[in-house]
């Protein structure tokens, strides 16, 4: 495939799990390992390379997938030349932890309370393992483990083990993961046919993005071309407060209005710019229309509130300041562990929650942007005492729901959503990870 601007996108390098999208419902897990010898690690990627998957093979029945990314510290340690690893933007080689205060992850969010070993140095190598039920996940699972096998010098650090249910709600009840972009000169069509195409570069290194630049691309090319950067956090969800706060807040109102009011979505993925008024479960399931809707119409935020989670996300043609093109991210959301049973309104003790990870070409103007200015600074939206009411750190934050004749403020807003620790990677294409098993430095 081309783009318009001619640049033919070599699908057959790009890891298939960078742009395609998961099987629905799916099991999954995720694998951190740390690298001790870089000769060993050498040998598992040789051994990993056959089980991945390129863009062009992507079929939307296929049961599996597979992606393999590496945090700065994980280059390093598999020996990659200092003059190559000086290549990689700033934000990459300091890493998640110490970008911390810059997106937002203070207190109960900061790197000194996240789960051991996220936030090390050991984390150097993350496989994501996808499939559309547990047993052929547990399979898949045990190939890339099997790899790992034998090989001493490469240590399995951590596991997370993830799903999304049937009817795709995450663990706030909320049907999940409906927004996504369309990448241009790809096959894979967005969810959205009102939102253009965006151009191959916002999420793939070697191509032109949406300023008509190409994005800095670490050296040698053959390392940086058709890869890309993630970000992945564990997220802890409060559902229990969560739903707490609902009942004790709701007024004269039902708690799943206001829920849907913090989420600019009713459960069933019924978006309020379609449906303000009540939940449209017919809506919500149909992939056509669930996510075929713009803001323009709705500036005072009637209709789903300016500040609402998922407007504050992907702001559309709304009003705001900045462009929304340009931090326009391909965002994964998958739960771990249980769902707490309908009703129940006292936390049970269990860890349960969201595994996100961000794909894209610029992690400063992507990921770093939206986390800093969207999720936890209301200035673009003319509330700078606001922030996202779901994700955001709130330290008794407000959130504004406009009605008429009088708005509606409230008040003393705990955290919903803690994170107990990510990391930043770098997904490199086919080629790419066979120059790093042939490394002989």
């Amino acid at each position: 495939m081309t783009t318009e601007t001619g640049a033919a996108l070599e699908l057959g390098d790009i890891q298939a799990a960078t742009l395609m999208p998961r099987p629905n419902p799916y099991a999954g897990a995720y694998l951190a390992l740390r690298i001790d010898d870089r000769h060993v690690a050498r040998e598992l990627l040789r051994r990993l390379i056959p089980l991945l998957e390129p863009v062009s093979s992507f079929d939307p029945g296929r049961p599996v997938s597979l992606g393999v990314g590496l945090s700065f510290a994980g280059l390093e340690a598999i020996g990659v030349p200092a003059e190559s690893l000086t290549t990689f933007p700033s934000e990459f080689q300091l890493g998640m932890a110490a970008r911390a205060a810059e997106i937002g992850d203070v207190g109960e969010n900061a790197p000194e309370h996240w789960e051991a070993p996220l936030g090390s140095k050991d984390v150097h190598l993350v496989v994501a393992a996808l499939a559309r039920d547990t047993a052929l996940m547990e399979a898949l699972v045990v190939l890339a483990q099997d790899a790992v096998r034998d090989l001493r010098g490469v240590s399995p650090i951590w596991q997370l083990d993830v799903h999304v249910p049937p009817d795709g709600r995450e663990q706030f009840g909320f049907k999940d993961s409906i927004s996504e972009p369309t990448v241009e000169g790809t096959n894979i069509l967005g969810s959205n046919p009102h939102e253009a195409p965006l151009k191959a570069g916002e999420f793939v290194l070697g191509y032109e993005d949406e300023n008509g630049d190409l994005p800095p691309m670490p050296q040698p090319e053959v390392l940086g071309r058709n890869g890309t950067y993630v970000a992945f956090r564990k997220l802890h969800q409060r559902v229990a407060a969560f739903r707490r706060y609902l009942r004790d807040n709701a007024a004269d109102t039902e708690a799943t209005w206001l829920a849907a009011k913090f989420v600019g979505r009713w459960p069933s993925g019924a978006p309020l710019a379609l449906s303000p008024d009540k939940d449209n479960p017919e809506l919500g399931g149909d992939p056509t229309r669930n996510n075929a809707f713009l803001y323009g119409d709705d500036p005072r935020g009637l209709k789903c509130p300016v500040g609402a989670h998922a407007r504050r996300m992907n702001a559309r043609d709304s009003v705001i300041t900045g462009q929304v093109r340009l931090h326009r991210m391909i965002r994964r959301g998958t739960n771990y562990g249980p769902s707490l049973p309908p009703g129940v309104l006292e936390d049970d003790g269990a860890e349960r929650g969201l595994m996100f990870a961000f794909v894209g070409a610029h992690l400063a103007r992507q990921f770093e942007f939206v986390q800093k200015q969207w999720v936890h600074d209301g200035k673009f939206i003319g509330a700078p005492a606001e922030r996202d009411p779901l994700i955001g750190v709130q330290d008794g934050g407000e959130f504004t729901i406009p009605q008429r004749p009088i708005r509606r403020r409230l008040r003393g807003l705990p955290d919903f959503v803690v994170n107990r620790g990510g990391e930043y990677c770098f997904m490199p294409g086919l080629r790419a990870l066979r120059w790093l098993a042939d490394l002989d430095t």
